[in-house]
């Protein structure tokens, strides 16, 4: 037998080679090019665990110390952080089951979806706040007759931390909340108070306690106010019936063992009902004149949420370095309102293959309509119905292997991961231009619903130009604002 020749073997090598090329490039083009792994176990252990948790079983908060912190100047830049919880460890659940928690989560969010629209509307069509009355001149507690939604229901998905309000501090768990400004906590005496797993601050315990007269400044840029016996109140009424009511005073904040601001303006509230059910009251962290992150002068907002369903802790810092392996976009600020984080969002990648999505569609206006938000309050990320529809479309067609099953409450798209262990599927990724991207976990878009192994596409359409990240799509992520220089920074498992 005559030897092979060297050309030969060659082609023949060349051949065998472009061969293997063109079939493993054709494989994956008939497969997904980029998936992730869902631990389906994992999550639906975690809905059992929130259903039985007990918050005894944390480390009492009443064993932290009250020792007054050293106080530092309103202009400071030091960097501090405090532990960050999900909001549902406060309070132990009484819903009897997975599937009824998340219908009344998804009901709370929807009514906070429509206070944020609403909001933006009323900026936009020129509404003077102070055109905005309250429900009665004088703010008399017992003739305020907003429709109130039982917080019994305890159907939350926001988080809070521990804060010191007064001189001595005295230890609050404040809700956190990227799109308000107003802080607030309740106060003896209460009119009406809903239950706090704190003792209610009484303003009288504490020497730094003062109210603000009816021409302070910060009285002027409450959007709802009133004055009786020259002293400033506020009224704050949220889309699902929850509201707070009382005097807007200066107190001494503290944050743990890190220092203590003097003279934050915060709300002092005598008539509070609603889905508060837990915390003391509320941190507003939003970008307005009243809100704390502006009040203390911070030059940077971060925060990793865990998981809503864990009882483990996040961390909210301020003035900390974002970090060099970030993914950030431009942090765009709305003229009309001041409030909410834009972020420079241009489209979506479901697989590794782009989203036919216009970019204008996320896009904010000449008159401050349409863009996307990042709210760390808001739990599903809405899209305009197109672009909504574009991704549901991409990530339904690449996942076609998996069981669909009929939607759940404004989810549309479903699937029954009954029996499995883990389950492949594309990956969801957000896209902010120059090439930058974040791949999101597939927790983070695939939720169960139920503990039987129903899991749904979490994201949801609205009818707004206004489009919103949710905390759902922030679980895990360092997210930051540089708010010196007006970036936003997320950077995946740094939690």
């Amino acid at each position: 037998m005559a030897p092979i020749k060297p050309f030969v073997l060659f082609t023949i090598t060349t051949i065998l080679f472009s061969f293997c090329l063109f079939t493993s490039a054709s494989f994956r083009g008939l497969s997904e090019t980029a998936t992730t792994v869902l631990d389906v176990s994992s999550a639906l252990q975690q809905t059992q665990h929130i259903l039985s948790f007990e918050p005894e079983t944390l480390k009492p908060f009443a064993e932290e110390s009250e020792t007054a912190a050293e106080s530092f100047p309103l202009n400071s830049s030091s960097s501090f952080s405090l532990p960050l919880h999900s909001r549902e460890i406060l309070h132990k659940t009484r819903h009897n089951d997975y599937r009824s928690l998340v219908l009344s989560r998804l009901e709370r969010d929807s009514a906070r979806v429509n206070t944020l629209i609403t909001k933006l509307q009323l900026a936009i069509y020129n509404v003077d706040r102070h055109e905005l009355k309250p429900a009665e001149a004088q703010i008399l507690p017992e003739d305020f007759s907003t429709p109130v939604v039982s917080g019994a229901s305890q159907g939350s998905g926001e988080y809070f931390s521990r804060i010191g309000v007064g001189t001595p501090p005295r230890q609050f768990s404040m809700v956190l909340d990227t799109g308000s400004d107003i802080n607030w906590l309740q106060c003896r005496p209460c009119t009406e108070c809903y239950q706090q797993s704190d003792p209610i601050f009484d303003p009288k315990t504490s020497s730094s306690y003062s109210p603000l007269p009816c021409a302070a400044p910060q009285c002027k840029s409450l959007d709802v106010s009133a004055c009786r016996a020259n002293r400033c109140l506020y009224q704050v009424a949220y889309g699902d019936g929850s509201y707070t009511v009382g005097d807007l005073v200066t107190e001494t904040v503290s944050f743990g063992n890190s220092g203590s601001v003097k003279g934050i303006a915060l709300g002092c509230g005598h008539d509070n009902e609603g889905l508060f059910v837990g915390s003391a009251g509320l941190l507003g962290l939003g970008g307005g004149m009243l809100s704390l992150t502006k009040q203390i002068k911070a030059t940077s907002l971060a925060y990793c949420l865990v998981d809503r369903d864990s009882s483990a802790s996040g961390v909210l810092e301020f003035n900390s370095a974002r970090g060099g392996d970030a993914v950030t976009a431009p942090l765009i600020r709305n003229k009309k309102v001041d409030t909410f984080y834009y972020v420079g969002l241009t489209g979506f990648s479901v697989g590794g293959q782009a989203v036919q999505i216009p970019p204008s569609l996320f896009e904010m206006d000449e008159a401050g309509d349409g863009g996307i938000i990042v709210d760390c309050g808001t739990a599903i990320t809405r899209l305009q119905t197109q672009a909504y529809n574009s991704l549901r479309d991409s990530f339904v067609r690449q996942a076609s292997n998996l069981k669909p099953t009929s939607g759940v409450a404004l989810f549309d798209t479903c699937y029954d991961f009954s029996g499995l262990r883990s389950v492949r599927v594309p990956t969801v990724s957000l896209h902010f231009g120059a090439g930058k991207a974040l791949d999101l976990p597939a927790k983070n878009y695939l939720i169960p619903v139920d503990s039987a192994g129903t899991f749904c596409f979490a994201f949801a359409p609205t009818t707004s130009a206004m489009s919103i990240i949710g905390n759902v799509q922030q679980q895990g992520t360092r997210v930051s604002f540089d708010l010196a220089n007006n970036r936003v920074g997320f950077t995946p498992n740094k939690c």
